[in-house]
């Protein structure tokens, strides 16, 4: 298991390579501005969509972000 420091550094490289430094910097703002419960964002979001091919998705994306 990563330390904080490091998950938090790595989320910010990240948003700030797919959304640049100005949109990133919103979407931390928007985060830390409205109240937000992540596990009811995820069950809404992710509420149609079956198990194995969540589990796919995600293998995709770790594969992506390894290489």
């Amino acid at each position: 298991m990563e330390p904080d420091t490091v998950i938090r550094n790595e989320g910010i490289k990240i948003l700030i390579e797919h959304l640049g430094l100005f949109e990133a910097e919103r979407f931390i703002m928007l985060m830390k501005r409205e109240p937000f419960n992540y596990t009811e964002w995820q069950r809404e979001i992710y509420q149609d969509v079956p198990l194995n091919t969540f589990l796919q998705n995600a293998a995709e994306f770790r594969n992506q972000c390894t290489d």
